[in-house]
């Protein structure tokens, strides 16, 4: 059992209706808002049009057009500006992981004298952030439960985990029907980077069966009830369940007690979203079973016949190393099954750039270090990556 410290900040407010607390929330905070989201989802839900009729009385200044994958040159930069120059007092985020995360950046760079970028990559410390409080419409990325952000940096194709404890959320509303119309393929790409986020501190050297049983729990209950929304998008106990996991997935509380495993996952997708800005989900769910595969041995054999014993229902009678081997193949099947699409190539990525990927990622991601659970060098890399072509 590892050592741990564990605290979070975040208050979660769950259900449907709760945005009508927003203005008790905020009005604790400050009257002067920065209003962040996407494109034109949340005006064509009608979300938009509530928060702002929710907000009158606050000084509501709006950042919108934030990306997938939010990109430091243009939203980060921005949002910061907009900080500096209204005095803003709180942050509100309303979309989904990728705005949020942008909101965290923009709300640690406001206060900073330097350049925010600095920040992100841990040059020098984080001291301080605006108030966030979000509104989030995707359980994905667990950004409203977490103290992190990725954020990109296209001009060098650099995407850059940021973790410090001031990004995390003063307060989340999850309102499971904000769901409801997302397409499918979102959905999937959604419960693909929550089951990531599970596998990343699942494969680790120091299990424990508590945390164990937990993240078993949790990858089941996502797997069964992404099935049923894709049938039926409208079952809110399944949508609850989904953004349920997903927001405790990421923030640590699965996994306590356990040792870290690097994750090498992330590591090498967030290459393939910074060379190519494919949606993060999916690249994980893409690179997940050749990741699997590739680390297979009789080191790793253990962790591998208990996740297909205890996860994917695999007959615990079996020879061990079939148990490993068929439990990666489910996993491929089952991502297959939801509908996303399981090839490189099939999102626009070809061999032209797979060297330079490699090498970027073997450089910039220490993945061959004794704190990942099975280390990566950019041979390994560039193996994985040509499986997953």
């Amino acid at each position: 059992m590892q050592n741990f410290e564990y605290n979070t900040p975040t208050k979660l407010i769950y259900g449907e209706g709760v945005i009508t607390k927003l203005p008790e929330v905020l009005g604790g905070i400050g009257k002067r808002v920065l209003l962040t989201y996407g494109g034109g989802s949340i005006k064509k839900s009608g979300l938009y049009a509530r928060v702002t009729e929710l907000l009158k009385g606050f000084e509501v200044t709006e950042l919108s057009g934030i990306e997938p994958n939010p990109k430091y040159s243009t939203s980060v930069l921005e949002g910061v500006r907009l900080c500096k120059e209204k005095n803003i007092q709180a942050v509100l985020a309303v979309g989904g992981g990728s705005v949020l995360d942008c909101s965290k950046a923009i709300a640690a760079g406001a206060l900073y004298d330097g350049e925010p970028w600095d920040l992100i990559i841990g040059k020098v410390p984080t001291e301080a952030a605006l108030p966030i409080v979000d509104i989030i419409t995707m359980a994905a990325t667990g950004s409203e439960y977490d103290p992190g952000c990725v954020i990109s940096r296209t001009e060098t194709n650099d995407k850059v985990g940021y973790m410090d404890q001031h990004l995390y959320p003063v307060a989340s509303f999850v309102d499971p029907t904000y769901t409801f119309t997302l397409p499918n393929r979102q959905t999937a790409a959604g419960v693909a980077d929550a089951m990531n986020h599970i596998f990343e501190q699942y494969f680790n050297a120091d299990p424990n069966d508590f945390a164990d049983g937990m993240m078993e729990a949790g990858l089941r209950s996502l797997m069964k009830n992404v099935k049923i929304v894709l049938e039926a998008p409208g079952n809110y106990d399944a949508r609850a369940e989904i953004f349920l996991v997903s927001s405790l997935a990421c923030n640590g509380i699965l996994s306590l007690g356990e040792k870290g495993s690097g994750w090498p996952m992330h590591g090498i997708e967030h290459a393939l979203s910074a060379y190519y800005d494919i949606t993060h989900g999916i690249g994980l769910a893409i690179i997940t079973p050749r990741w699997m595969a590739h680390i297979l041995n009789e080191q790793t054999l253990g962790r591998f016949v208990r996740y297909g014993v205890n996860v994917m229902d695999i007959d615990p009678k079996l020879p061990r190393h079939t148990i490993a081997k068929q439990a990666i193949a489910d996993t491929y099947a089952f991502f297959e099954s939801i509908g996303i699409p399981m090839h490189l190539k099939d999102v626009g990525i070809d061999e032209s750039r797979i060297i330079e990927m490699a090498k970027h990622i073997a450089e910039n991601e220490g993945l061959d270090g004794r704190h990942v659970y099975a280390p990566l060098t950019e041979a390994d890399i560039l193996t994985i990556l040509r499986n997953s072509l």
